[in-house]
Formats: structure tokens, C-alpha cells, sequence
């Protein structure tokens, strides 16, 4: 029975990625608080739900023209040069602090997002 819950947090989480909701750091959660995951474990296994997931939400972005490709280069570099560096941080952080940063950067995402101004499309 419990791998029902878990392939409907998959589910769920893929579809919300195709949305570009963040279903990944929803499967986070998911995997911290209900599946009681080491944190470093989760977010390993969240690292890796991201290829495929991004790969299949990859040619509908292409298709709608929201890539920019003068910035694919740089961006790539950063995030892979960032990732590097953040998960040889993290390794070597007690995994009570992580959730903890965590947590906090998901209230300050919601919170965000909940009282940004839209700006007009132009």
C-alpha cells in the first residue's frame, strides 16, 4: 500500500513539473515529511527526478519560445558550477540545520510569490 502513495506523489509532482509549478521540491516534502527520508537522501533523489521531468517538459518550453538561447550557455555553466558547490556544502552540513534553511527558503518562496506584484505584459 505504500507504494501507492508513493507513485501517486510522482503523480502528482510530475504533473505540477510539467506546469512548472516546482513538482520537485513538492516531491521534497513529500519525501521529508511524509516518507521519512534523510534530507541528503531526498534531495539526491530530487536531483535526479529533475532530468527526466525537465527533458519531457523540455519541448513544450522550446515550442512556446521560452528558451532564451543566448543565455542557455551561461546558464548552464552557473547552475552546474552552483550545484557542485552547494551539494559539497551540504554534505558536510548536519541535516537538522538543512531542514531547517530549507524550510525557511520555502516560507520565503510562498511568501514571495504570494505578494509580488504582476507586472504588465507587454
Amino acid at each position: 500500500m505504500g507504494w501507492l502513495l508513493a507513485a501517486g506523489a510522482g503523480f502528482a509532482t510530475g504533473i505540477l513539473s510539467g506546469f512548472g509549478v516546482g513538482g520537485g521540491t513538492l516531491l521534497l516534502v513529500y519525501m521529508t515529511a511524509v516518507a521519512g527520508l534523510d534530507q541528503h537522501l531526498a534531495q539526491g533523489i530530487n536531483l535526479l527526478y529533475f532530468l527526466p521531468a525537465g527533458l519531457c517538459a523540455l519541448p513544450a518550453h522550446v515550442k512556446n519560445g521560452y528558451i532564451e538561447t543566448h543565455a542557455l550557455l551561461p546558464a548552464i555553466g552557473a547552475g552546474l558550477a552552483c550545484a557542485a558547490a552547494a551539494a559539497w556544502v551540504a554534505t558536510g552540513m548536519d541535516t537538522d540545520l538543512l531542514r531547517k534553511w530549507f524550510g525557511g527558503f520555502l516560507i520565503l518562496v510562498g511568501l514571495w510569490e504570494l505578494f509580488k506584484k504582476e507586472k504588465a505584459d507587454r
